[in-house]
């Protein structure tokens, strides 16, 4: 109902606002939160009829302690603020969470050696509390794990994302931010001092109004939305490539699973690889599979059961193929191509591409759940220095 009597006041009316957000996933909705509470007219618009449909509520839900990430990139810096805000907000909001650690664990002597370059990275990225441990301390805090070493990451835990993206609606809203879902942009002007939004509704309907700032925060659709603004985004490599992740749910031997997360070593290509995720309420994931893909497609082909299996059993000796079953997947936006390296999150003000006051965030994967709340604040920093 809220939606359609805001439809209706437009109608009759249109006004130009203050700041137009494009995309309520978890980043949107962190941006229209933090915007609002510093008291700026806000316009959130999603396409879908809730918030967080596509890659907020098709994730592990960890929150990460910035392990991974080169040294000065966005998404080491945004990951670590992002972790302690997290927590911050959990505690403060009464956010379903659980700061229940992690192990990266190293099965072989191969990856034993890597062991000291990845903790060595994650120190440079400011990763808190951050070390290696040996196989006899693994075997005290997780006895069913099996490994030769693993780095204990003691900030690392999991929230539940709907929660969270209900607090920031709801801050969002209770600051005088307006939300219209079902509400799909297909059009973009940019005026001489502000953008005209062309925006088709939640009956099929088509209206138009102006506004001084646009943030793009659309994430599958930031490419998209990049080129409605005028942007060439093959020439500045925002073109959004899928790359679909799976996920099995445990049926079988929960008892038996352990109750940090537990991650291999990393892949060559960055992949974190299969991991454990016990979730919020007593059951436990594994995944994701990562692959590339065309289009999106939710399915899980239960076909890859023995993949997954063959995957963990290296350190999870207990388990059985019959203990898991398909469950959910998720499509991350890459701005890399198949077979590229890692790319880090584009966050930047235009202006240099004659676009002012459009400030374009693109490419926002993982960490991007954990880095939500740190992203809110980048953002609002940068509509104030405009």
């Amino acid at each position: 109902m809220r939606n359609e009597l805001l439809y209706c006041k437009w109608k009759i009316k249109l006004e130009k606002v203050n700041i137009t957000i494009i995309g309520a996933g978890v980043v949107g909705l962190s941006v229209a939160s933090h915007l609002a509470e510093a008291g700026y007219n806000v316009v959130l618009l999603e396409r879908h009829d809730s918030f967080g449909q596509e890659c907020s509520s098709r994730n592990s839900e960890v929150i990460h302690a910035s392990i991974y990430y080169p040294q000065n990139s966005l998404k080491g810096q945004l990951c670590l603020e992002g972790n302690e805000l997290m927590y911050e907000y959990c505690e403060k909001h009464k956010i379903t969470h659980a700061n229940i650690k992690k192990l990266i664990v190293a099965v072989t002597d191969e990856e034993v050696d890597k062991l000291p370059a990845l903790l060595e990275r994650a120190k440079n990225n400011g990763a808190k509390g951050v070390r290696i441990i040996d196989k006899n301390e693994i075997e005290k805090i997780e006895p069913n794990v099996t490994a030769k070493a693993a780095i204990f990451c003691p900030t690392s835990g999991i929230v539940d994302s709907h929660k969270l993206m209900q607090f920031f609606e709801a801050n969002a809203i209770n600051h005088g931010a307006d939300i219209l879902y079902k509400s799909e942009v297909i059009a973009i002007e940019h005026l001489t001092n502000s953008y005209k939004i062309t925006v088709k509704d939640f009956e099929s309907n088509f209206y138009d109004f102006e506004t001084e700032i646009l943030i793009n925060c659309a994430g599958l659709g930031s490419g998209k939305i990049s080129e409605l603004v005028g942007i060439d985004i093959d020439k500045f490599r925002y073109r959004i490539w899928y790359s679909k992740g799976i996920y099995f749910r445990v049926t079988r031997q929960l008892e038996k699973y352990p109750k940090m997360l537990i991650y291999p070593v990393p892949n060559k290509d960055g992949s974190v690889g299969i991991h454990t995720t016990p979730d919020l309420y007593g059951g436990m994931r594994l995944g994701p599979h990562d692959f590339w893909v065309d289009k999106i497609d939710y399915s899980v082909d239960e076909t890859y059961k023995e993949y997954f299996f063959e995957s963990v059993k290296g350190y999870l000796p207990f388990i059985k193929i019959q203990d898991f079953q398909p469950d959910t997947s998720g499509i991350h936006p890459k701005i890399q191509r198949p077979g590229e390296p890692m790319q880090d999150f584009v966050i930047r003000h235009e202006a240099d591409k004659g676009l002012r006051n459009f400030i374009n965030l693109v490419g926002i994967e993982s960490p991007g759940l954990t880095s939500s709340p740190a992203i809110g604040r980048l953002v609002t920093k940068m509509v104030k220095e405009l």
